[in-house]
């Protein structure tokens, strides 16, 4: 059953908050779970993949009316890219799990394959299904539309990416590692270069005459290009983030990793269909400049009050670590952070340059930093909390149940937001501070109180660290999960990103305002005494 949707997230109820606190939306909600794959439905409406968010979106580029097609946590999973059978049948690759899946009219999914690791470009072409694995060393694949084995044509390419047939009957697909768009026939043979030395491109798709279109996601140009000479006419440029683009009645129309949908309108005109915004967003820290800094994956962003988020970084800046989740500050210009990769780094933005601390560790969560500025992170995966210095990692605490944040109280002592409860660290093993929570994330101590905010109650928790008093400062907010969904987990793109996951981060200024990641709704906040 499709569901209305005016936003990503479904709320009941505006949050509550604690008598003498004032809660404040620093950025606006972001409409959906980022924007991949595109593709015009039977219906005329544009439908939008969306891979972080595990949803399809139809969108009505003449009201600017969203409708949720498939959504989190049921039978696709991060969807990337889309095609349509002549049956009005959807068909989806799911990047992350090596799927190829068809939802009929009725709603029903069913996995068409499971082998094919970062299956991503999808078409259909007189009847045929075609799909490529967006990977160095991917193939293209005719596939088999009741299941059976793919018919190989390609194999060992760099990295393919959205594709479709041209007028010539050639199907022409973009290869980002070698910045090409190349051709070859559907029943097999040598490939053909078309195009080169362009942005990276991660599109193709033709016009009405029979031009190619292709967006390129490192410099954000939007090209035209003649598939008989190659030639390249700039339609526009907009942000390094492009993902996929497509035609609605002669319109054309361009996805972006922040989830805007943009026209391209001719003479380097655009308009915004709809607003881009934050993905996730992970955590958040207030800068050594006293400015908020918000992790969001592939983008770092500076945030300001009432204003859109401002790119610091993302994957395809110079220097970028990779896929953020974990965010510190270790002086002036300078972040520790963790990537899903599971790699730790210093990270210095203005310099476009990143040192990487440690490597090959298993889905890394919060960090924090000792008084003596030894950084310590969360490593999920293997349920540890890990000290990191020259000399390699150091055990602090293991065999901890899903842990996520971390902080130190004012004495230097570490204490880590796990299942249920947030433990402190100690000599021995580690003891309960707090229980009672179902799926803390962001925690930190300030002033002799430990502030959490428990995805699971969706709420702001205080507590007395000599007391043990506890008091809930907002309640009912836009983080975690939408009641009711459970989220199958997003296992990664390789190399792009390791293993994804939620971690809605919180943090403190000088003046006692604690500021949150919202990313149910992809949003901050700011929660403060009235």
């Amino acid at each position: 059953m499709s569901i209305a949707q005016t936003g990503r997230y479904p709320v009941g109820s505006p949050p509550d908050t604690a008598a003498g606190w004032l809660l404040t939306r620093l950025t606006a909600p972001s409409r959906l779970f980022g924007a991949n794959g595109l593709r015009t439905g039977p219906d005329g409406r544009l439908y939008i993949a969306q891979v972080t968010g595990s949803q399809v979106s139809a969108l009505d580029v003449g009201t600017g009316e969203i409708e949720t097609i498939c959504a989190k946590g049921g039978d696709i999973v991060a969807p990337d890219d889309l095609a349509f059978g002549a049956d009005g049948g959807l068909y989806a690759t799911e990047v992350m799990d090596g799927r190829v899946s068809a939802r009929d009219a009725s709603g029903t999914a069913r996995v068409l394959r499971d082998d094919l690791p970062s299956a991503n470009g999808i078409t259909f072409h007189q009847g045929r299904l075609f799909v490529n694995e967006c990977r160095d060393g991917g193939r293209l694949l005719e596939m088999d539309l009741t299941g059976g084995e793919p018919r190989l044509i390609l194999a060992d390419l760099p990295s393919p990416n959205a594709m479709e047939v041209g007028p010539d009957g050639l199907l022409y697909f973009p290869v980002m590692t070698a910045n090409q768009i190349w051709r070859v026939h559907p029943d097999g043979g040598e490939t053909e270069v078309v195009a080169g030395d362009l942005g990276v491109p991660d599109s193709v798709k033709f016009d009405a005459d029979g031009t190619i279109v292709s967006t390129q996601v490192a410099s954000g140009q939007v090209l035209r290009i003649d598939p008989r000479t190659g030639a390249k006419t700039v339609l526009c440029t907009l942000t390094p983030g492009l993902d996929n683009c497509a035609f609605v009645d002669g319109r054309l129309f361009v996805s972006h990793f922040t989830g805007a949908i943009t026209e391209i309108l001719g003479n380097g005109d655009t308009r915004a269909l709809l607003p881009g915004g934050l993905n996730w967003p992970l955590d958040i820290v207030v800068g050594a400049d006293g400015l908020l800094y918000v992790a969001d994956g592939t983008y770092l962003y500076r945030v300001r009050a009432g204003g859109a988020p401002q790119t610091v970084g993302m994957l395809f800046s110079p220097g970028y670590p990779g896929f953020v989740r974990g965010l510190t500050v270790a002086g002036p210009g300078e972040f520790v952070v963790t990537t899903s990769g599971g790699q730790v780094a210093r990270y210095r933005p203005a310099d476009n340059e990143t040192t990487y601390l440690a490597d090959g560790l298993d889905q890394l969560y919060g960090v924090t930093l000792l008084p003596d500025g030894t950084p310590v992170v969360v490593e999920q995966g293997t349920g540890r909390v890990l000290a990191v210095s020259g000399s390699g990692t150091q055990v602090l605490a293991a065999d901890l149940d899903t842990p996520v944040g971390v902080t130190t109280d004012a004495d230097g002592t570490v204490l880590v937001s796990v299942a249920g409860a947030v433990l402190r660290v100690t000599a021995s093993g580690t003891e309960t501070v707090v229980d009672g929570l179902v799926t803390p994330h962001g925690i930190l101590v300030g002033a002799g109180t430990l502030y959490i905010l428990d995805a699971g109650t969706k709420s702001v928790i205080a507590v007395d660290l000599t007391t043990g008093a506890r008091r809930t400062l907002a309640a009912g907010l836009p983080v975690g999960a939408p009641p009711g969904v459970t989220p199958k987990p997003l296992r990664g793109m390789p190399p792009f990103s390791g293993p994804q996951g939620p971690f809605a981060g919180l943090t403190a200024g000088p003046d006692g305002t604690l500021y949150f990641s919202a990313d149910g709704e992809g949003s901050v906040f700011a929660l403060r005494p009235a």
